[in-house]
């Protein structure tokens, strides 16, 4: 009977399976890890989302874009509903030609799915074309907005609004810088 010589360095074919396997489910495992923090969205950027579209909408002044992210049952501080509210947004957008709306920066204050409450700064403008606005840095109306959140079937929407005027040295920080890099200041 030969006796096989064991090469130098080798590992018996029992072991090198044994590690194939460790290899492969740590692959696969990792992988399964990568994908599920990668797949979607959380809610912290959804809701980001949310408030950029609602600044694109306002500034195109469109008006069921705008009211498509309202909740059914919307209530804005001083009560109105969706039929007033809507009406609100239609006599602003007729009154004021070229709106600007710069969302600054927005703050989280709390999430527990399916509702969640956030405050967001805007400096709104509005006049001449957007450009020339930039350019002779035309003084803006900053707000701070205060709102509450409902997500339904994967989608956040405003259940309720309050909203104030806010001076610049009022603003969150990260909305000074904001506002800053906008208007070059």
């Amino acid at each position: 009977m030969k006796h096989r010589k064991k090469k130098k360095g080798t590992v018996p074919f029992s072991q090198k399976q044994q590690i194939r396997r460790y290899f492969i489910s740590f692959s696969i495992s990792f992988l399964c890890l990568f994908f599920i923090s990668c797949g979607g969205k959380s809610d912290e950027d959804l809701i980001m989302e949310l408030m950029g579209k609602i600044g694109d909408f306002a500034e195109k002044k469109d008006v069921s874009g705008v009211m498509a992210n309202l909740t059914e049952d919307y209530r804005d501080f001083e009560g109105r509903d969706l039929k007033e509210t809507e009406q609100m947004i239609r006599g602003y957008f007729k009154q004021f030609k070229g709106i600007a709306v710069n969302v600054l920066s927005t703050r989280i204050d709390e999430i527990k799915t399916p509702e969640a409450s956030i405050q967001t700064d805007v400096a709104l403008s509005s006049g001449a074309a957007k450009v020339f606005r930039k350019l002779i840095r035309l003084s803006t109306d900053n707000y701070r907005l205060k709102m509450k959140l409902k997500k339904a079937n994967s989608v956040w929407k405003i259940h309720y609004a309050e909203w104030r005027y806010v001076s610049f040295d009022e603003f969150f920080p990260e909305s000074i810088s904001i506002f800053k890099k906008i208007f070059k200041m």
